[in-house]
């Protein structure tokens, strides 16, 4: 949980002018494949249906604290094993070990004698790139012949000490919702200036989601409709004004089996910049990554206010980001009864909480199925955070943020708490 005055110091320290940065582009990463189920929190049954993603929450609630810890952070890691396992042609590890797209390493802030050196080792480069609307550039090399990403990753840190290096890293859709690619029609229309965004999975046509929804894709294949897009969707139709803007919808994971990737993100906050999208909603997790760092420092300079899941890996997991960097808006989800979902992440910052169970959604099958997780808990509170704030400006970013804390209920410890943040947002949002 962040205060008021902590968060608004954190948005505000962004608007110092940031330093030139070199460019880059993105390479191929080999056919393409079904798309697999992305998210990291399923948990097997008994517990969680994987179909539908409900949890059995009363199995939940009688594990104790550290059984819970236990069981969700083996799940975690599990998934992840599994998946790069899956995959190994297009994804590997990084030098922490969270997968990224094979072969590849991103330089943020690198200079013209950092560039040639690494070539001199052999680095070759695979594109320089401009994200427009960002006011960024980096430049993406391939790993060495027969070397492993960690590795490189830290010797090209070496050779390019004043850069930032970092791998292309995958992020992962933070509920239990599977991230299917479909060939259902995709939902349509044109989105107005001050419309809300939305970075996922492509939008299905759905009769729940009655807002033009304007999609664009950023992996190879996209859009396509996903079940975890097109849900949040719903939510977001469901919840706004029925004169709504309308949403711009990027979908990041296409039919790439690497997709979800940093620069995919990066690029889809590009677009949402270009068309002035005062706020956008993320309900993805991964780790720290210099590209996607400096993406959302760019973003909030523009005006823009990110709210973002802090997951369900629970409370063994380490900080989730988007969420975890300076000024993003941390959310995490509650039961109908008010509380906590054990499942959702507690080393990321809450700033607000929402309904994150006892909702439905839109499927890519034209039926509405039972929601559960943090992922449907942040486009709630973006929802309301669009109400205070319907133009990207920074000068009325502390009035609109000062606005949503007076409208939460007060949850948990009597003011804001790590739990709870602020209080609850939202709390009659969504279908039911």
């Amino acid at each position: 949980m962040r205060s008021t005055a902590k968060w608004i110091a954190a948005t505000m320290l962004l608007l110092a002018p940031a330093a030139a940065q070199p460019q880059l582009a993105l390479p191929s990463v080999g056919p393409g494949l079904p798309l697999p189920d992305r998210s990291l929190s399923n948990i097997t049954e008994p517990l969680i249906d994987p179909v539908s993603g409900i949890v059995d929450a009363g199995d939940l609630d009688r594990l104790s604290s550290s059984e819970l810890r236990t069981l969700l952070n083996r799940l975690r890691i599990d998934r992840v094993n599994q998946f790069v396992r899956q995959n190994r042609d297009h994804v590997e590890r990084d030098r922490n070990g969270d997968p990224a797209v094979r072969g590849v390493l991103i330089a943020t802030g690198i200079s013209a004698a950092s560039l040639e050196r690494a070539q001199e080792e052999g680095f070759q480069i695979l594109e320089r790139n401009e994200i427009e609307g960002l006011d960024l550039s980096y430049v993406k090399f391939a790993t060495r012949p027969e070397k492993q990403l960690k590795s490189e990753q830290k010797h090209l840190q070496k050779l390019a000490g004043e850069a930032d290096i970092s791998a292309d890293n995958i992020y992962f859709t933070s509920s239990a919702a599977a991230m299917a690619a479909s060939s259902t029609t995709l939902a349509g229309g044109k989105a107005l200036t001050g419309a809300m965004g939305l970075i996922d999975g492509g939008v299905a046509r759905h009769a729940a989601i009655a807002i033009p929804v304007e999609q664009r894709g950023f992996a190879k294949g996209g859009p396509v409709a996903s079940s975890h897009g097109t849900a949040i969707a719903s939510l977001i139709s469901a919840s706004v004004k029925p004169r709504a803007r309308g949403l711009l919808a990027a979908d990041i994971y296409g039919s790439d089996p690497a997709g979800g990737n940093a620069t995919a993100i990066a690029r889809a906050l590009g677009w949402m910049a270009q068309r002035n999208v005062p706020v956008v909603t993320i309900s993805l997790v991964g780790p720290d990554n210099g590209l996607l760092g400096r993406a959302i420092k760019s973003a909030q300079r523009t005006g823009m206010l990110v709210v973002a899941a802090v997951g369900n890996d629970g409370p063994a997991a380490p900080p989730r980001y988007p969420a975890a960097y300076n000024g993003v808006i941390g959310v995490t989800g509650v039961d109908h009864r008010e509380r906590a979902l054990p499942e959702a992440g507690s080393a990321t910052p809450v700033d607000f909480s929402a309904p994150g169970a006892g909702l439905k959604g839109a499927s890519t099958d034209g039926r509405l199925v039972p929601l559960r997780g943090t992922s449907f808990a942040a486009p709630l509170v973006a929802v309301r955070l669009l109400s205070h704030y319907p133009v990207a400006n920074i000068s009325r970013i502390e009035s609109a943020v000062n606005g949503l804390i007076n409208e939460a209920k007060d949850l948990g410890k009597k003011g804001a708490d790590k739990v709870y943040g602020h209080g609850l947002i939202c709390g009659n949002c969504g279908l039911r």
